[in-house]
C-alpha cells in the first residue's frame, strides 16, 4: 500500500473458551499524512464495526469522537496515524496513534474562534474516559465508551 492511502479492515479476533458473542472485534486503519478524506471513511468504518452495538445514540458519539480524534492527528501532526477501534465485553476502546511526542492541549474555545479548539472538549465532556499515552516515538489519544450508559 502506498504512503498516504488509507485501509480499513475489521478483524474478529478468536479467544478459547470465549462466547462468540463476547468475543472482541477490531478495526484498525491506516490514515495518510494530511488525508482529510480519512475522517468519513473512519466514521463509515466505525459505524459498520457497531452496526448492532450499544444504546440507541452511542454509536453516533463514537463517530462524532472519532472524527474529533482522527481530524486532530492529521491536521495538527502533519503525519501518518493509526486508528484502532476494538469493541469487547466492556465496551468500546478507540486509540488514534500517531508519530508527534507533541501532547494535544485541552483548550478552551474561543467564541470567534470559529469551530477550533472543541475536539478534545467534545472527547473530554462525551467518552466515560479518555486520555494520552506516549509510545516510542509518539503518542496515543484514546477514549472509551460504555455501550449501556445513558
Amino acid at each position: 500500500m502506498a504512503i498516504g492511502a488509507s485501509s480499513a479492515q475489521t478483524v474478529e479476533e478468536r479467544t478459547d473458551g470465549v462466547p462468540a458473542s463476547e468475543q472482541p472485534s477490531q478495526l484498525r486503519q491506516r490514515l495518510g499524512r494530511a488525508d482529510l478524506k480519512a475522517v468519513p471513511e473512519a466514521r463509515r468504518a466505525l459505524r459498520e464495526l457497531l452496526r448492532h452495538w450499544g444504546r440507541p445514540g452511542r454509536s453516533e458519539i463514537a463517530e462524532l469522537l472519532t472524527s474529533e480524534l482522527v481530524t486532530n492527528a492529521l491536521i495538527h501532526t502533519d503525519r501518518e496515524a493509526v486508528l484502532t477501534a476494538t469493541v469487547g465485553s466492556h465496551g468500546l476502546r478507540v486509540e488514534v496513534r500517531d508519530f508527534v511526542a507533541r501532547r494535544p492541549r485541552l483548550r478552551v474555545p474561543v467564541a470567534d474562534d470559529g469551530t477550533h479548539g472543541r475536539g478534545l472538549v467534545l472527547v473530554q465532556s462525551l467518552a466515560d474516559a479518555w486520555g494520552v499515552r506516549a509510545h516510542g516515538v509518539g503518542k496515543a489519544v484514546w477514549f472509551e465508551l460504555d455501550a449501556e450508559a445513558a
